[in-house]
């Protein structure tokens, strides 16, 4: 089968991965232009754009698909199906209609629960105890299309970043899958998504992932675990800021008081309104990641208490 992918960051180049291990021709890829991804102002390919051009995959570069120059390229690869991961650009009719077999997406979520932008963060943010993998027929509604395949997995303490891995590598195998029946003109049951249990995964917003002393010590905890370079989980800790790699809820029979610091038996615990949290990773601004414990060895008196802790703006 001709497949032309559609897709942009890691999660989309794990499928796209899976697609050129497939009996299926790629015969062209589409991810957004080069962009600024780091603070040396570089423009950076995207891990699709740079997969694709590994394995001598033709690339089209489009931050939107509603120009006619963007509608021509695409008809004059021939396709007989769009495969879309996490691309990051709405699809107009004209081209949803286009090839024979319609535009598949591969979605993180259990739909209809977190149609949207960030549906592995909203999981994990909500407490959901699972999530998973659809593989849906596109139509012009936000992720409304009937779903032929559905994964599952449980979200346990497993960070945002490793669980978008999982489903990455679940989904395009769930995506293979979905072609071959298709490619044999076998039946594909499409099963219509239900009218309830419908949720939103709004984008994430900038510092909406940061923690303060005065939120309960779940959601921070949360936070944490949905976080990711991206979309960082900071605070300051004795006057220094923060990234909070990796976190945990603290036993029960610790207590630190609300906006208090302790390091106690090697261990680094942060006070919260109800709970504490414990630190394991971190990463002080403009160095690289480290345990909580060296960097708890940098800040004089700790030993002492008398140590705060605060929001990012104070």
């Amino acid at each position: 089968m001709r497949v032309v992918f559609m897709g942009t960051p890691e999660f989309a180049q794990t499928i796209l991965e899976a697609l050129i291990d497939s009996n299926h021709e790629i015969v062209g890829v589409v991810t957004r232009p080069d962009a600024v991804r780091s603070r040396g102002k570089k423009l950076i390919s995207s891990p699709v754009k740079q997969c694709a051009l590994d394995h001598d995959i033709s690339v089209l570069e489009y931050s939107s698909l509603r120009s006619d120059e963007a509608y021509e390229a695409l008809a004059a690869l021939n396709a007989d199906v769009f495969c879309v991961a996490a691309y990051g650009a709405i699809l107009p009719k004209r081209i949803l209609e286009m090839p024979h077999f319609g535009c598949l997406n591969v979605h993180g979520s259990l739909l209809p629960r977190w149609r949207g932008a960030a549906p592995i963060e909203r999981a994990i943010l909500a407490g959901d105890e699972q999530t998973g993998i659809g593989i849906m027929r596109m139509e012009e509604g936000l992720d409304t299309g009937a779903v032929a395949k559905t994964c599952t997995v449980d979200i346990d303490n497993i960070p945002a970043t490793e669980l978008s891995h999982i489903l990455a590598l679940q989904g395009g195998s769930a995506l293979v899958q979905v072609l071959d029946v298709l490619e044999s003109g076998e039946l594909l049951e499409w099963c219509p998504q239900p009218n309830d249990g419908v949720t939103y995964a709004e984008k994430l917003t900038k510092g909406e992932l940061d923690l303060s002393p005065d939120m309960p010590s779940l959601e921070a905890k949360r936070c944490v675990q949905a976080s990711s370079e991206h979309h960082p989980s900071r605070c300051v800790v004795a006057g220094k800021e923060l990234t909070v790699v990796s976190a945990s809820l603290a036993d029960s029979d610790v207590t630190v008081d609300m906006g208090q610091v302790v390091f106690l038996a090697k261990r680094l615990y942060i006070g919260f309104e109800d709970g504490v949290l414990e630190l394991r990773t971190v990463k002080p601004a403009g160095k690289k990641n480290m345990d909580a414990k060296a960097f708890a060895a940098g800040i004089h008196g700790i030993k002492q208490g008398g140590i705060c802790w605060s929001s990012i703006n104070g």
